[in-house]
């Protein structure tokens, strides 16, 4: 097993956050944060302040003091925009208990790059990295970064100059976005990271009464972003906080924030702006966990994603892998008699339920659907989003009983056809999951017919499987209602 903690010393908030990875799997352990604001005044006087940074330098002591205390040895320090920036940077820098590597313009922006492309499906457009001090682009082409910028437009600074005259930030904001033309040519899709746009994706979802499953893969819309800036500019800074999704310690900057987000989606013609909870310190980590690639990106995020939290929990990978591929062998054979409709997504979705569905086995065999249910609403999927992520985890909530349903908790995320899909899903799996009943493998695969009214669902083994047929059997009446025929077992 091994741990990495990086410290991110940013221009409003300091965060340390301890990685462990172990046996094909990683995951955040930890974390620490402290809104320290050391950004402050930065603009008027170019330096930071005494009084931030004797309140950061004690922060970063206690990151030290952390670290040293639960055997931490791989500590990654990094200081971005202010510190920086600031005349006064290098003192800081001296008086830290962390060694600390200040990042250059183009090193702060590569890293929330990798953060976002090992986070998220984007391949063509552009990654938007707000922090308290600084924003970055970066155009993405083939999942590469082919160009990135960086300009002083942080929500600290922007609100620190422009207070709440949002119109003559937006104008600011358009200005620089339109001396840099390669953003509006680098496509529509945007992926945004930082806590400022995580706060404002929660606040959308919020507003629009969706379940509170965390924002990862969260598309907020210039139209949502436009009614949340309306109704945090027609209150005192000192209320921001009090709307749902914001937390109070932004609460003074995040109608800056806003306006900046919603100057990009309009300058760079994005269709709005893809979340992702991912940020510099996954960047970070990223470099180092997939080294020796150039660059160091998850050849399928969605996969990786899938396989890492099952992972995690210690699922027998021979009959999971077995589950997804009777799944999906049915799946592709149904859907060629014309049974469904065969989309590449679903099928998709069938295979990370399959791969997902006992991992809450490593709380308990009893109720381990609900269980493995809970884990993947919790546990987050970067490259899905929260329609999928919903599906996934109701297609396995119902692989061992049940009639599928989507609940009326999560029903709001969902859209017109996404029951039936549910009622495919878990059918599939729920059959796959009977005939590998034994976790034998006996059952090599299966092949179906139909033939008036009736598929035939032939078990390839060589020799007798009564378990493999007496549990498919049973679900005779799913199959019926999730595909419209008669199930035989032969």
């Amino acid at each position: 097993m091994t741990r990495t903690a990086v410290a991110d010393l940013g221009s409003n908030s300091f965060r340390l956050v301890v990685f462990t990875a172990q046996d094909g799997w990683w995951k955040r352990t930890d974390e620490i944060y402290e809104a320290v604001r050391i950004g402050a005044g930065l603009a008027e006087t170019g330096e930071l302040s005494a009084e931030r940074m004797e309140r950061a330098w004690s922060v970063v002591e206690v990151f030290d003091h952390f670290c040293r205390a639960t055997g931490i040895d791989d500590v990654i320090a990094v200081a971005t925009s202010a510190i920086r920036d600031a005349r006064n940077g290098p003192q800081f820098v001296e008086r830290a208990a962390l060694p600390v590597r200040v990042l250059s313009r183009e090193e702060e922006a590569r890293y929330g790059y990798l953060a976002a492309i090992n986070s998220s499906t984007l391949r063509h457009g552009a990654v938007l990295d707000l922090g308290g001090g600084s924003m970055q682009l970066v155009a993405v082409d083939d999942r590469r970064a082919a160009q990135l910028e960086s300009w002083p437009l942080g929500a600290v600074r922007m609100t620190e100059r422009f207070g709440d005259d949002i119109d003559a930030l937006r104008a600011h904001v358009m200005q620089a976005i339109d001396a840099a033309p390669w953003v509006r040519a680098s496509g529509d899709r945007l992926v945004g990271i930082g806590g400022t746009v995580r706060n404002l994706a929660a606040a959308a979802a919020a507003a629009a009464e969706l379940p509170s499953i965390g924002v990862q893969g969260f598309h907020l819309t210039p139209d949502a972003l436009d009614d949340l800036i309306a109704r945090l500019a027609a209150l005192p800074a000192g209320e921001r906080g009090r709307v749902g999704g914001i937390k109070p310690a932004r609460a003074d900057i995040i109608l800056a924030g806003a306006t900046v987000v919603r100057a990009v989606i309009e300058a760079g013609g994005f269709d709005g702006v893809d979340v992702t909870e991912a940020g510099l310190r996954e960047g970070i980590f990223f470099e180092r966990h997939l080294a020796p690639a150039d660059p160091p990106l998850f050849a399928d995020v969605r996969r990786a994603s899938v396989e890492n939290l099952a992972a995690q929990y210690g699922v027998d990978p021979a009959h999971t892998d077995h589950v997804a591929h009777l799944s999906l062998q049915m799946f592709d054979a149904l859907a060629d008699l014309g049974l469904h409709p065969g989309d590449p997504m679903e099928r998709e979705l069938v295979w990370a339920a399959a791969m997902l569905h006992d991992v809450g086995m490593a709380i308990d065999y009893d109720d381990h659907h609900k269980h493995s249910r809970y884990l993947i609403l919790n546990g987050a999927l970067p490259g899905f989003d929260p329609r999928e992520l919903v599906l996934i985890s109701e297609m396995v909530r119902y692989h061992r009983k049940g009639t599928p349903s989507i609940s009326s908790e999560l029903a709001p995320v969902t859209r017109e056809g996404d029951q039936r899909i549910l009622e495919r899903g878990a059918t599939l799996l729920r059959l796959a999951e009977g005939i590998e009943r034994a976790r034998d493998q006996i059952v090599r695969g299966t092949t179906v017919a139909a033939t008036d009214g009736t598929v035939t669902l032939t078990l390839q083994a060589d020799e007798d499987v009564p378990v493999a047929r007496w549990a498919a059997e049973r679900e005779r009446d799913l199959f019926q209602r999730a595909f419209g025929q008669a199930l035989r077992i032969a």
